[in-house]
């Protein structure tokens, strides 16, 4: 496996953005160039190109990750076959996009020329701070080493769940890949509550947000299930145990929950196709 692989990356979005920018802020980077026509610029660590035809000559990727917008998926895996040639044969395909199958994406590199396994991922966006977390799954076409490169890439911006089945994918999606919205919306909801009440927007915005951090942090560090640290704060009688009564009502979270992530799941296998 190369010490330091070679990446393509198409599409600089969100989620290309997002890893871009845990790429460069780990301590061993890959060789990268940019696929993205509204980025410019280029320096010591990065090539960035408008389009496919401005691949340089010499650049042998060893992965191409895909982060553009599923319905032109196709075409982008078209135009960089045409640009690579037979560069393109001993690279694999990651894709962190919604929906698109391997199968789909493995007969469009076809097409273009090149016979390539495909792995995909579903990272999430807290990857641009180091602390995502990733859904990855590989055909079984895919080597050990590639396997090994695209895990590595994946865990540089965050943690990184491999699954068995390629279904799994729209699971994952509907948990991590779109769970920091979820909690985006509750330090939302948490500030217009604590303001609504007298507080400030500054100190509605601290208290909510140093809330969700510390949550966080004690579900990452302390061994404890979730249940049993949400019954440690929850007093009999208490402050908690009245919030609690209401969001645990069977028409609150624990309906609404379910049906949020069954909503979200159903999308993206509708993305799939």
């Amino acid at each position: 496996m190369p010490s330091v692989p070679s990446v393509l990356l198409a599409g600089c979005g969100k989620m290309g953005g997002a890893l871009l920018d845990g790429w460069l802020a780990s301590p061993t980077p890959p060789r990268l160039v940019i696929l993205d026509r509204h980025r410019t610029g280029t320096d010591d660590a990065i090539t960035v190109v408008r389009t496919a035809a401005e691949i340089p000559a010499g650049f042998k990727p060893d992965v191409i990750v895909l982060a553009v917008k599923p319905a032109t998926a196709e075409i982008m895996i078209d135009a960089i076959g045409k640009a690579l040639g037979p560069r393109m044969s001993n690279a694999a395909i990651l894709s962190v996009m919604a929906g698109r199958t391997c199968a789909a994406l493995s007969e469009a590199a076809q097409l273009a020329g090149a016979d390539m396994p495909v792995l995909r991922a579903m990272p999430n966006t807290p990857s641009a701070v180091g602390a995502g977390i990733s859904g990855l799954y590989a055909s079984p076409s895919a080597t050990p080493e590639q396997k090994s490169i695209c895990h590595d890439l994946l865990f540089a911006v965050g943690d990184v769940v491999p699954v068995e089945k390629e279904a799994d994918l729209s699971v994952v999606t509907a948990i991590s890949g779109s769970g920091p919205a979820y909690v985006f919306l509750l330090a939302e909801l948490l500030e217009k509550a604590g303001q609504q009440h007298g507080l400030s927007p500054t100190i509605a915005r601290r208290l909510a947000r140093g809330t969700i951090y510390g949550a966080g942090r004690m579900l990452d560090d302390l061994p404890d299930s979730a249940e049993d640290l949400r019954k440690a704060v929850t007093s009999p009688n208490g402050t908690t145990a009245a919030a609690l009564a209401v969001l645990m009502k069977s028409d609150a979270w624990p309906e609404t929950v379910p049906k949020a992530i069954d909503a979200a799941t159903k999308r993206a296998d509708e993305l799939a196709g």
